[in-house]
């Protein structure tokens, strides 16, 4: 079971006009695939029990005693079933008649709340039949099969062993108006919105549905579950399309196949603990609440708890940064590149700098940078000329990424320069006497073959500050600016010399995780180089595409005999697959280590063991936690997405907390 869910369905039966008998049928049939499901809401179409399209059978009392003996009938089949049902009938009410949606649950009538806005505009007629909702004063109550049950506007039903879990109900209609009813349920608590409705379909009527339920979904950061009306209603003058779907803090979960000619149920699980993390995150979400305010009964139910069942009804993604879908990939990869390019040239014209200073080690990102630096001077009208790359081999320096570096910075059209820090290496470690020191570069390098464990953090630091060292005392002797490499990935682990390639006058990668940046660097080989006049094109994109194809790797210590890279960084602090997908949960979402390891097992099934998520997730603790000191001080840099680890914006922890609660539940996670 998975904790912090809620399943939720949309139900379309087939119906028949003016066939209560056999929606009762249909209807009954689609809350017991719910009830088998585990759902804990399950919703019905507007007018469900009668059809939408009977028209002045509304006002035939054949038609409503028949709705309510269809009622009755399942009211007591609800006894054996769990979901809180939500269906659609014409009811009356002393002298009036409503367009209603009921709640049933147990064999109980939770309440009953009616359609607020009646459309009586081009197709529709509604006010010929019904009144308006708005009419039923706050507190009322009516006799309904024998129970008084709560009426009106002002109804939220609330899950009383799932806290999380409180649904608000619209119909049709109230989602369409400029002020519906749902800005003030969210307002109220309600984290789930459902819209009993019928809404027949013309041309782009699905995307506009889909524009609305999304948008109050991301306003209200809470689940939208919509149905409409399915096969079977009345074809004289109107068509209907069978639409279903459940969104979520904007994004779409699942959907009903259109236009199919059997009943459907559409479910989901509802990601409550994101929602309310969401709404605590949002300030104004508050403030907008507490502005408009209204009151609203609460009525209890019982949901099942906050678990789901197995499997999980939702797409986890295993690289939540990345889209899945290529056009929308393209298009996140481009809005980054130029977001990149935007504030560098920004930071530019402010300090008035012609001269971006770069270190260029010919891994993914420094190559970032440079492609950034590059399309910032071009953007300033600047000659390439002015980036300034610097290459600085040390002791692990390869042939491979050397040579990139080398051949990027001339395809750029860039100014190269070249200074080892080996020797100066050589000199600090016997500076401080290190148990590697030496009389040569040479005799170190043997030395630390002989003896790999000489490379310790020491040896490896001094190389980090030392070229941090040549690049501001560059940047100084040339006007320039110097530009950081670390990626958003990186600042997230620490993995970052302090007072060293930590250290920059501008970040330009700091928004962009290791698992996105080398989309953005093949976006911008497959559909900038091209364009660009400078540099060589075709030379740099041959390039950029090497580098892509090169293990990541700090080269910090020797290459081996055979000139191989021997430090890999994902064999020392786990794949940046994993880190990335911890880091957006973690931030973005607040969860909780055993909600990250839930998600995991499904999103990286048969590609991580459990084991290996424990272990990768624990580093990630550690590291997370042990690194703020770094984030504390770190240059600036733009935020480009929703997950950004910057001091002054987005996350601002103390450098002190202890990791010890978190730790402790991956502990105590099941390994299997």
């Amino acid at each position: 079971m998975i904790r912090g869910f809620a399943r939720l369905s949309a139900a379309v039966p087939r119906c028949g006009v003016a066939d209560m008998s056999g929606n009762l049928e249909s209807t009954l049939e689609l809350w017991r695939q719910a009830d088998r499901l585990g759902s804990a809401v399950v919703v019905f179409p507007e007018l469900g029990l009668s059809a939408y399209t009977v028209r002045d059978l509304f006002l035939d009392g054949t038609l409503l005693e028949g709705c309510l003996t269809s009622l009755g009938t399942l009211l007591e089949e609800s006894r054996r079933l769990r979901p809180l049902a939500l269906l659609g009938l014409p009811l009356r009410a002393g002298s009036r008649l409503f367009n209603a949606a009921v709640a049933a649950q147990g064999g109980r009538l939770l309440g009953a709340v009616p359609k607020a806005y009646l459309p009586t505009y081009r197709e529709f007629e509604e006010a010929r039949w019904f009144r308006p909702g708005t009419e039923v004063p706050p507190g009322s109550s009516l006799s309904l099969l024998g129970q008084e049950v709560p009426f009106g506007g002002d109804l939220l039903f609330a899950a009383s062993d799932c806290p999380d879990l409180i649904v608000g109900v619209e119909i049709c209609e109230d989602l369409w108006v400029q002020l519906p009813p749902n800005a003030f349920q969210v307002s109220a608590g309600a984290t789930a919105i459902c819209n009993l409705s019928a809404s027949n379909f013309t041309i782009g009527k699905a995307e506009l549905r889909r524009l609305l339920a999304r948008s109050a979904s991301d306003r209200g950061k809470c689940a939208y579950v919509y149905t409409a009306a399915g096969p079977g209603e009345s074809s004289t003058d109107l068509a209907f399309d069978a639409d279903a779907f459940i969104v979520e803090n904007g994004r779409e979960l699942a959907a009903s196949k259109r236009f199919d000619r059997q009943s459907q149920l559409v479910s989901a699980d509802v990601d409550l603990e994101a929602l309310v993390h969401e709404r605590l995150s949002t300030g104004s979400f508050g403030d907008c609440a507490r502005e408009h305010a209204r009151p609203f009964r609460r009525v209890p139910f019982l949901a099942g708890g906050d678990a789901v069942g197995e499997p999980l009804l939702r797409d986890v993604s295993p690289h939540p940064f990345l889209p899945r879908d290529p056009q929308t990939l393209a298009t996140r990869c481009g809005e980054i590149f130029e977001i990149q390019v935007n504030a560098l040239v920004t930071r530019l014209r402010a300090i008035a700098c012609e001269r971006p200073v770069l270190g260029l080690s010919g891994g993914l990102d420094s190559t970032q940078a440079a492609l950034v630096c590059a399309a910032a001077l071009d953007q300033l009208g600047y000659p390439r000329q002015k980036l300034l790359c610097l290459t600085m081999p040390g002791l692990g320096t390869s042939s491979g990424t050397r040579g990139n570096a080398v051949r990027l910075a001339q395809a750029l059209g860039a100014e190269l320069r070249e200074i080892s820090i080996s020797e100066a290496t050589r000199v600090v470690l016997e500076a401080v006497r290190h148990r590697a020191a030496s009389p040569s570069v040479e005799a170190l390098l043997e030395l630390l073959r002989q003896q790999p464990g000489l490379g310790d953090t020491v040896l490896e630091n001094v190389q980090a500050r030392l070229r941090t060292l040549l690049l501001m005392t560059l940047a100084n002797q040339e006007r320039g600016l110097v530009v950081g490499t670390g990626d958003l990935s990186e600042k997230a682990l620490g993995w970052a010399t302090y007072a060293g390639d930590h250290i920059a006058m501008y970040d330009v990668n700091a928004g962009v995780p290791k698992t996105l940046i080398q989309f953005v660097i093949r976006w911008v080989a497959n559909e900038r180089v091209a364009t660009w006049s400078s540099g060589e094109p075709a030379t740099l994109r041959e390039t950029l595409f090497a580098i892509l194809d090169t293990p990541i790797s700090p080269e910090l210590l020797p290459v081996d005999a055979n000139g191989k890279i021997a430090q890999l960084t994902e064999a020392a602090i786990g794949p940046y697959e994993l880190h990335d997908f911890f880091l957006y949960h973690f931030v973005r979402h607040g969860a909780r280590p055993g909600r990250i390891l839930d998600l995991g097992r499904r999103a990286f099934t048969g590609r991580h063991s459990v084991v290996e998520l424990k272990r990768w997730l624990t580093v990630f603790l550690r590291r997370f936690f042990a690194s703020q000191f770094k984030r504390s001080c770190t240059a600036d840099g733009p935020k480009v997405g929703m997950v950004a680890l910057s001091p002054r914006g987005d996350w601002r922890m103390p450098s002190d907390a202890r990791v010890g609660r978190w730790l402790a539940e991956v502990e105590a996670y099941p390994d299997d």
